[in-house]
């Protein structure tokens, strides 16, 4: 049976992960001491932390290393057999990009220590291209890089499948960086399949200078966006997870609901 670790048992989203035959656990990665007792038996653990690029959720970058380096010294005392943390594609030429460079610091640490594990490095997540935030329900897509800038994908259920895989041949996976990509597009390919499956015309535009201009962190991001060109194989990839997604896939099959949705904002 799979246990989730979380400090809020008794919350909506906890309660539906025990509904799908998940054991709950208490445990929270600021106290050490509960990430001990949480994991006391375990097989193997998979560590994703709240990113400091998510300001609503009051984490700082500091807070996610810490954070991330209590869960592997966590895994590694309680003697697991794997671990797979989830860190980002592009980590290893972060920068200052202060959430990328976050998860760079976190997989180094990793290395350092006497513990079987995986990093699995997940592209843009395809959900973010039907997120309000992004805007497109005022008719276009904003995003971090220009429209000619190619832009790796990758849907979030497919990192699931991946942790799966690793987990179960830990032997064949134990040491290796696997960058998670099931499609590169544009900016602006993005915005023509989202207007193709939505019916309506989807504009792309990156972030204003303005915004950036007031948001020293927004540009780093930015800068990374431009510069970073995915290593992922995705034919390989395809091989290992034949299910793996591309983008007009994806709208068609776990994105249709929410471009829906906000089709019709």
């Amino acid at each position: 049976m799979g246990i989730w670790v979380t400090a809020d048992p008794r919350g909506a989203k906890a309660r539906a992960l025990a509904g799908a035959g998940l054991e709950l656990v208490p445990g929270d990665l600021n106290d050490r001491a509960s990430l001990d007792a949480a994991l006391r038996g375990a097989h193997g653990v998979f560590s994703v932390q709240t990113s400091a690029g998510q300001p609503q959720y009051g984490v700082t970058a500091e807070d996610e290393i810490r954070q991330g380096k209590s869960v592997a010294d966590a895994a590694r005392a309680a003697g697991v057999e794997h671990l797979v943390y989830t860190s980002v594609d592009g980590a290893d030429d972060a920068g200052d990009a202060p959430h990328l460079a976050t998860k760079w610091q976190i997989e180094e640490y990793i290395r350092t220590l006497d513990l079987r594990a995986t990093i699995l490095r997940p592209a843009s997540f395809m959900e973010n291209f039907v997120a309000e935030g992004l805007g497109f329900s005022r008719g276009k897509v904003v995003y971090f890089g220009r429209p000619a800038d190619p832009v790796p994908l990758v849907a979030a259920d497919d990192i699931g499948k991946f942790a799966a895989i690793a987990f179960a041949d830990p032997v064949a996976h134990a040491g290796t960086v696997l960058p998670l990509v099931g499609d590169v597009l544009t900016g602006a390919e993005i915005a023509a399949a989202l207007g193709r499956a939505a019916g309506r015309t989807i504009a792309y535009e990156p972030y204003p200078p303005e915004v950036v201009q007031h948001n020293p962190a927004l540009g780093l991001v930015m800068a990374f966006v431009q510069r970073y060109r995915t290593r992922a194989d995705i034919p390989a990839l395809r091989r290992l997870h034949p299910g793996l997604l591309d983008f007009e896939t994806w709208l068609r099959t776990s994105g249709e609901a929410k471009l829906a949705s906000l089709s019709r904002a």
